[in-house]
């Protein structure tokens, strides 16, 4: 059974940073892409970043590039994400995603993702 949970949310102010983490289990996930995705109330879920099987190439969104970061530790089968210079806008829903399928470009597509954790919720004060 595949398995994502994300750790690391919390209440911080703009300006701040914070690491968010994805414990995955289930199945060997160091052959697969895995992103974050955020969804703010009322809004629809939207990407933020992506990383392949070998952590050697990223993808993030306009928005975060250049204050987050995304990495992985295929040993413990760990996803993180960096995020500093936060600001309120990044107020959301935190989620972690993992396909089903290798050899497959980078997608910021949610409909891409077949696992998801349960998020975690990091709000950003001003």
């Amino acid at each position: 059974q595949v398995r994502l949970v994300e750790s690391g949310g919390g209440l911080v102010q703009a300006g701040d940073s914070l690491r968010l983490s994805c414990a995955a289990s289930g199945r060997d996930f160091s052959h697969y892409a895995m992103g974050w995705f955020r969804q703010a109330p009322g809004k629809e879920r939207e990407f933020v970043a992506v990383i392949d099987w070998s952590g050697k190439n990223t993808l993030y969104a306009d928005s975060v590039r250049g204050r987050f970061t995304i990495s992985r530790d295929n040993t413990v089968h760990t996803l993180a994400l960096q995020m500093s210079s936060l600001r309120p806008e990044d107020t959301a829903t935190y989620y972690c995603a993992t396909r089903d399928r290798i050899l497959v470009p980078l997608s910021s597509a949610p409909n891409d993702y077949d696992f998801w954790g349960q998020g975690t919720q990091v709000t950003v004060s001003s």
